[in-house]
């Protein structure tokens, strides 16, 4: 998901320093879905990218920082997709409308699996880690809040009365992680499990 809104005030970052960032994460990227987040090291990531240990640290202040922006990234799609399919859905029933919302969000492509794998992965990694559980438990708040304001914004019928858009985004997305959790496998119990979470939270929040 998107980061919380950068300074007005700060110097936008150069169209080299916006390369850089981009040939690391993608670099990162693929070394992360081959191998795993903990045996690909910063020194294996820059030789794939082609650059200095400085010019890593220019861009990101640890592997972790790295990997929590790819994260960002595939939220920040996903959320943008979300966006276009309530745009398209506007003229179907609210209770349609929510249950393909709601499927939408939680449905977990093939393509994504590796994707499943590394999350699970870092999220062990950090339970483990003195000090990064703290760090990615700030990153799920700016997450939570960050889904709170689309819905707030484009998905409001996904906030079911009494509650409050962040609650609702903080409901939504544990049923997705632990739909991640339980689905990485994929086949006919995933989708099972995919139809039940979205017909129980489409009537919740819908």
């Amino acid at each position: 998901m998107n980061p919380p809104p950068a300074d007005a005030a700060a110097p936008r970052p150069t169209r080299r320093r916006v390369h850089t960032r981009a040939r690391l994460l993608a670099a990162a990227s693929q070394l992360f879905l081959t191998v795993g987040f903990a045996r690909t090291s910063i020194e294996d990531v820059c030789a794939a990218a082609g650059y200095t240990r400085g010019a890593f640290y220019s861009n990101f202040g640890s592997k972790e920082d790295l990997l929590l922006a790819l994260f960002d990234d595939q939220a920040a799609d996903r959320m943008a997709e979300l966006e276009a399919l309530a745009v398209a859905c506007e003229a179907l029933a609210p209770q349609e409308r929510a249950r393909r919302l709601v499927e939408a969000l939680l449905r977990v492509d093939p393509a994504e699996t590796g994707w499943i794998l590394l999350f699970l992965e870092f999220r062990l990694v950090a339970a483990r880690t003195e000090g990064l559980a703290e760090r990615v438990a700030a990153h799920d708040r700016a997450l939570s809040q960050a889904v709170a304001d689309r819905l707030e914004r484009v998905l409001p019928e996904l906030v079911p009365p009494g509650a409050t858009a962040r609650q609702a985004a903080a409901v939504i997305l544990a049923a997705r992680e632990g739909l991640l959790a339980r689905t990485a496998a994929g086949g006919a119990v995933a989708e099972d499990l995919l139809d039940s979470t979205t017909a129980v939270l489409s009537g919740l929040l819908g």
